[in-house]
Formats: structure tokens, sequence, C-alpha cells
């Protein structure tokens, strides 16, 4: 048996890592890159639409984001299938899983059109940006049965130890989005509705690409398409303790975006800048955290639970080196990028002070985005529920001690949330229960 100091063992590794994790990497810096996108163009038309795009693109993303475990559960379970050698199984788990995407989405829609109003004055926000909050968020509800799709879908993808594909439909979204938002927005005059609805419908073709390569496997493999009661309450079943962690990881933003609204439109603006750049730096990170999901269940599939340990330890090594030298990136390339986003002073005062303490917690962050990502490889939901309530427990004794009074404030609120996470991961990561094996975790 290799040492975790072999050469050749860390080589082996790093080669498993970066083939899955770079490809990742373009996939998952695709909802950045559309927020991203859109916090430019909206920029440029005011302080107060750009406060607006704020809080909608923070309820958007939750909920959206709180069903993040039919990516994560998906690819998993897909993985463990792989390793154990049954490619048809790995298949149909994941058709159950996009059916299940499907299903859910049909009440969050329903949802978030009437109660829109009421969602954004609850965030606190002023008489000049909430009417671009709502308008945003009314439209973007329209394309989040495209983007629960296209989280399962991806998780299959994954599972399969395949990024290349979502990397391709990534590249196209966002060309895409850009394209559609700068003709809706300056072109057809639409504003801030207009970057809505580009996204939407970028999202809508980014399913169709991913359906599409889903039932091209089920048919070659001969798995079902059809809808699988069994197979979806199974894929629900297993995705609950990871939705709980996403609640609360959700709470946890959503507690920081209505701190920034209840600042002002300038802290609330330069938050939602700062908070774009640093979903960014964490789906950039988290592409590590992606290879950990397929790899690790793929050795456990296979029985293997030596080469989970061992690739765990090279992948953190990883994810602290890539965490700190985005840091001084994020630091050192601001002339850049902010000049993109706002031209308001006040703002831009708010946000380098922001972005210091962001790029400081980047190496911790790194470190967690793996570990997160290898529990969930090895389907330990549960224990990862436990941790998030904690760690939501701790950040919000001390956001509303501290965080009130500035966004400075409120920014090292968010890094001791990311400590208090290394911690519980970590002790986690030392044990052995973790590493169960088998192509079902029992």
């Amino acid at each position: 048996m290799r040492s975790p100091t072999d050469p050749t063992a860390r080589s082996g590794h790093d080669r498993e890592i970066l083939a899955l994790a770079i490809p990742a990497f373009g996939a998952l810096i695709a909802e950045p890159l559309f927020l991203m996108a859109d916090s430019a163009i909206i920029g440029h038309l005011g302080t107060p639409q750009l406060a607006g795009l704020g809080i909608a693109a923070a309820m958007l993303t939750t909920l959206v984001n709180v069903f993040i475990f039919l990516a994560y559960a998906t690819t998993a379970a897909v993985a463990r299938r792989v390793g154990s050698g049954d490619q048809r199984a790995a298949i149909q788990q994941g058709v159950d899983g996009i059916w299940l995407a499907l299903i859910l989405s049909v009440p969050v829609v329903g949802l978030a059109l009437p109660l829109a109003p009421a969602l954004v004055h609850l965030f606190g926000a002023s008489a000049t940006a909430a009417p671009y909050a709502i308008t945003y968020l009314r439209i973007s509800a329209l394309g989040i049965p495209a983007m629960l799709a296209v989280m399962a879908a991806t998780g299959v993808l994954r599972g399969l130890q395949d990024t290349r594909t979502p990397l391709l439909v990534a590249i196209t979204g966002f060309s895409a989005n850009l394209v559609l938002n700068l003709l809706l927005v300056f072109g057809a005059g639409l504003g801030i509705a207009g970057s809505a609805l580009g996204t939407v419908l970028a999202q809508w073709g980014m399913a169709a690409a991913y359906l599409v390569v889903v039932v091209r496997g089920a048919r070659r493999t001969g798995a079902g398409l059809r809808p699988d009661l069994a197979g979806i309450r199974a894929c629900a079943t297993a995705g609950a303790p990871l939705l709980v962690r996403a609640l609360s990881l959700r709470a946890i933003l959503l507690i920081a975006t209505a701190v920034a609204a209840r600042l002002g439109n300038t802290s609330m603006a330069a938050h939602q800048i700062a908070m774009s750049l640093w979903g960014f730096l964490a789906f950039a990170l988290d592409a590590i955290a992606i290879a950990g999901q397929a790899i690790i269940g793929r050795y456990l599939g296979a029985g293997n639970a030596t080469g989970a340990r061992m690739a765990t330890r090279r992948m953190v090594e990883w994810g602290v080196g890539a965490g700190f030298v985005l840091g001084v990136l994020l630091l050192l390339t601001r002339p850049l990028y902010l000049p993109l986003f706002t031209e308001d002073p006040s703002v831009r005062h708010q946000l380098d002070a922001a972005l210091l303490v962001a790029a400081l917690g980047q190496p911790v962050c790194g470190a967690v985005f793996v570990l997160d990502g290898v529990l969930m490889g090895a389907g330990d939901g549960p224990y990862l529920a436990w941790a998030m309530l904690g760690t939501l427990a701790v950040y919000t004794s001390v956001v509303v001690t501290v965080a009130s009074g500035s966004l400075v404030a409120l920014w090292i609120a968010i890094d001791l949330c990311m400590a208090v996470r290394l911690l519980s991961l970590g002790a986690r990561a030392r044990t052995g229960a973790w590493l169960v094996t088998g192509a079902v975790r029992g």
C-alpha cells in the first residue's frame, strides 16, 4: 500500500482531481457569472436598480439553492453505482433525480410569483429599490424549473465522471445570457426586466441541452425515462439531510443580505458586488469539491476506503492553496474589475474594505468546500445537516451583535462562519465514520 506522501500516489491523485476539477470549474461558475453579468449591466442603470437586483438575486438563489441536493446527492449516488460497475443503475438514479427536480419546481414557482412583493419588503428593501427587486424576482422565477433540472442533470454527469459536458453547456449558456441581456436591457430598453428575461431564456436553453445528453445515455444503457415513484421517493429521502444543510446555509446568506439592506442602498449595492465576487470564488473553489464528490463516491462504491482517505488529504491541500491564490488575485485585480460594476465612489469605498476581509478568508473557504464535497460524496448527509445547523446558531448570535454597524463587520462575521464550518468538518474527516463502502450507502 502506498503512503499518502508517496510522490507516485500524489501524482496519480493530482491527475484524477485536475481532470475533473478543471472542467467543473467552468461549469460551476456559470451561475455566479450570470449574476456578475447582471450586476455589471444593471449597475450602469443606477444604484437603486443594483440594490434591487441584490435583494432579488439573494431570494432567487435561495429558492433554487436550497435544492442543491439535486446535484450533490445525485453525484454521490451515481458515482457509487459507477464504482460498483452498474452503469444502467447509475443512469436510472439520475433520471429519478431529474423527475424529482421538475416536481419540486412547481410549488416553488407557484409561491414565488404572488409572494414576490412580500418577500422583498421582508428584506427591508428601500422604497426606490423595491420595485426593481419585485420585477426581477417575478420574471426570474419562470426559470426555476430549468435551473432545478440543470442541477439534477449536472449531478448525473458528474457522477459519471464527466465534467466536460457541463463545461460546454455552461460556456454556451453564459455567452447567450450576456448577449441576450445586452440586447434586452439596452437594445430593447427593458431595463432590469430585460436582464431577468435574458437569464431565464439562457437557463431554459441549458436545461434542454442537458436533457438531450441524459436521454441519450438512458437509451444507450437501457435505463427507463418514465417517472418511477419508488426511485423518486428514494432520491428525496437521500436528499433530505442536504436540504436541511442547504436551508441553514441560505439562512446565513439571507441574514447577511437583510443586514446589508438595512444599512442603506450604498451598503446594499457594495454588498451585492462583494457577494457576487465571493460567490464566483466559492464556485471556483467548489470545483475541487465537485471532483471530491465524484472521486470519493466512486472509491467507496468500489470498496476502496484507503484510496478515498488519501484522495481527501490531497484535495484539502489543493483547496487551501487555491484559496490563497484566489484571495491574492481578488485584491490585486480590483482596479481592473471594480469599474465594471459601479461608478459610485461611495459604493467603491465600502466595497474595498469588504473585499479585503473576503480575500483573507479564502484559504479557509478552500478547505471548507473540499471537506464539504468529500463528505457529500460519502453520503454523510446527516452529519452535514447537524454541523450546518450549529454553524447557523453561532453565526446568528455573532451577526446580530456586531454586524449591524458596518459592512466590514458583516463580512468579518461571514469569515467567522467559515472558520466554524472548518472546525466541524475537519473533526469529522479525521474519523473513519464517513468511510462507508458499497454500491449503496447502508
